[in-house]
């Protein structure tokens, strides 16, 4: 096997590739409340073959998700997924946050994800997340709904497309 086909296989499958889940909830972070959505995307993305530790939780706005995004992409992570802070509500600031971070968007994921996410609640609609990627760590990040059902079937949507988008990011091949 050569490098770029090592590389394909870890790609494919999720091992060796560092993962991160940042939850956007003024209530969690406040201790309310226990992050009820990014512990099961988590689990996932390791089931997945992903090496991914507890999600971090921080409160909705703009800075404090930038901020949880870069820490995470400060860590290594390739690929990071938030939950939370999509919707319409006055302090769901998650995409403005992932358009501060990110370099270039890929719109077709999000529109996906909406699409997929419709089949179940009429709801996803007003999902504003976003998806792009980071250039430099050759890094994705996917912003998810804040429903544990929402985000769950999100990453399912995802997980079969993220070592292609993986793989592009490092030259691999179309």
């Amino acid at each position: 096997m050569t490098a770029a086909t090592d590389a394909a296989v870890v790609a494919s499958s999720g091992a060796g590739v560092r993962a991160a889940v940042v939850t956007a909830s003024d209530r969690a972070a406040s201790g309310e409340r226990p992050d009820a959505t990014g512990p099961g995307l988590v689990r996932r993305l390791v089931e997945a073959g992903y090496a991914c530790d507890v999600a971090a939780v921080v409160a909705d706005g703009q800075e404090s998700v930038a901020g949880g995004i870069r820490r995470a992409l400060d860590a290594g992570a390739r690929v990071i997924i938030t939950t939370g802070g999509t919707g319409v509500g006055p302090r769901d600031r998650t995409p403005e946050a992932t358009h501060t971070v990110i370099d270039r968007e890929i719109p077709g994921l999000a529109e996906l994800l909406r699409r997929e996410g419709a089949a179940s609640t009429p709801m996803a609609a007003l999902s504003r997340g976003i998806v792009g990627v980071v250039d430099g760590p050759g890094s994705v990040i996917a912003n998810l709904p804040g429903s544990t059902r929402g985000a769950t079937e999100g990453l399912e949507t995802l997980l079969p497309l993220l070592p292609h988008v993986l793989d592009q990011l490092t030259g691999g091949d179309h």
